[in-house]
């Protein structure tokens, strides 16, 4: 939700519809004050249909590595190829947005710097009366009378950043699990109006894992390529790996806690925290996993009461508040330069969230000291874990990647389920049926 780089576009997605590329006057955007771009090379090709069905590949899994780390880099990026003729853009995996999208080249009014050319856009426009199109706007800003033949967007992120743009269709080049190339046509954002967040520039795009119809999960599973299963596993060492499909992961070793219903995210509902296998009396936390956050934050009762109870707890003990580094909002020093998470998590108490799931018994998701703490460029030890509400994230906790390193999460959205457990995420599975992408 905040983003050291980006942070929940579900959560605080802004959609805005009616403002055709032809459109001759600017229009602000919430105060950003930038206009409207000029109109696409492609703006006056014919509109596409939605998507259609290409066959039954649902037990199919895809692997895919992923590249980054918490610290220092705060983001992670997975390869997609995308276009006739493929090429590779390095995309943000989140699971706390549904649109994916690219910076493109129609032409771009805002762009970022990316590692790779712009995305140059189809001219296969979505139509805005398309169900994806639909279910990226509310119901008051849903409006196909002033330019039918295209979809708009427009995705904000919590650090300030955002995309605007129009929606195409293009070719994803995959393989599945037999080793069969397949080259669905999905539906992504041509991203022309960029700004960047307060932290860490854009990739090429985003890589929506949310659960929205425009997810690329949800389209691949419409397409009958796969099942509506996902999960990924993040590394201390950095890297790791994402997967679709339900055959990467053992089930049988997995704590299940069932998804909440009354959330577009990926929520295992309300959680106790507990600090050192105690209570800290903070119940009821409504939890949101997002890899679209590189921290975790907690609403500001909760992290005022959990860092109260870690400098008690420090006390006597041979570290002290290093208030010249900013490196993150606690950090502290110690007699010399830390160089790892390992020479200090003897003395932090282990973390966890414990989930009574429907009122049966109680399902724990642990957070070991190295999975809530890093060692800064100046060698001291900082606290991965903010204050949510100060980044305007209300009454949501959000599990960040730092908490979720060396964990199998799995999202099962058709058991609306969510899994965990612990793993080797250096090196992806191995099953005949997997396919990983290079």
């Amino acid at each position: 939700m905040i983003k050291e780089r980006m942070i929940v576009c579900s959560l605080v997605a802004v959609v805005i519809l009616g403002f055709g590329f032809g459109s001759s006057s600017a229009s602000s955007r919430d105060g950003f004050g930038r206009g409207r771009a000029k109109s696409p090379w492609w703006a006056d090709s014919s509109p596409s249909s939605s998507y259609s069905v290409l066959g039954n590949f649902a037990g199919s899994s895809f692997v895919f590595p992923l590249h980054g780390n918490v610290y220092p880099t705060g983001t992670y990026n997975v390869t997609i190829k995308v276009g006739q003729p493929p090429k590779p853009y390095f995309l943000d995996p989140d699971t706390g947005s549904d649109l994916t999208w690219l910076q493109c080249d129609a032409p771009c009014t805002h762009c970022t710097q990316t590692p790779h050319p712009l995305y140059r856009p189809t001219k296969d426009l979505v139509i805005c009366r398309d169900p994806i199109c639909a279910s990226l706007h509310s119901h008051d800003e849903y409006n196909c009378d002033d330019v039918p033949e295209q979809c708009d967007y427009e995705v904000e992120y919590a650090d300030g950043g955002s995309s605007l743009g129009v929606l195409v269709k293009d070719a994803f080049s995959l393989k599945s699990s037999s080793g069969v190339p397949v080259s669905p046509r999905l539906i992504l954002g041509c991203g022309y109006d960029q700004l960047p967040g307060a932290s860490n520039p854009f990739l090429d795009g985003v890589l929506g894992l949310g659960k929205g119809k425009s997810g690329i999960l949800s389209q691949l599973h419409s397409q009958g390529l796969v099942r509506n299963v996902m999960g990924h596993c993040l590394s201390g060492r950095g890297g790791g790996y994402l997967f679709f499909g339900n055959d990467p992961f053992d089930y049988s070793r997995a704590v299940w806690v069932t998804m909440a219903r009354d959330t577009r995210n990926y929520s295992p509902g309300t959680a106790e925290l507990l600090f050192g296998g105690k209570s800290t009396g903070m119940k009821d936390l409504l939890i949101v996993f997002d890899t679209g956050s590189s921290y975790t934050y907690l609403c500001s009762q909760t992290y005022n009461t959990l860092t109260s109870m870690v400098k008690k707890d420090l006390s006597g003990k041979p570290f002290k508040e290093a208030l010249d580094d900013h490196t993150l909002s606690l950090c502290w020093s110690g007699r010399k330069p830390f160089k790892s998470v390992r020479e200090v998590k003897k003395y932090f108490k282990p973390l966890a969230l414990s989930f009574a799931d429907g009122g049966k018994s109680k399902n724990q998701f642990d957070i070991p000291p190295e999975s809530y703490l890093i060692i800064s460029s100046k060698g001291n030890v900082c606290l991965g874990i903010l204050n949510g509400t100060e980044a305007g994230l209300q009454n949501m906790n959000v599990i960040g990647d730092i908490s979720m390193l060396d964990k199998t999460i799995i999202y099962d959205n058709e058991r609306q389920l969510i899994g965990w457990a612990p793993a080797n995420c250096d090196r992806p599975p191995k099953s005949s049926s997997v396919h990983i992408f290079r």
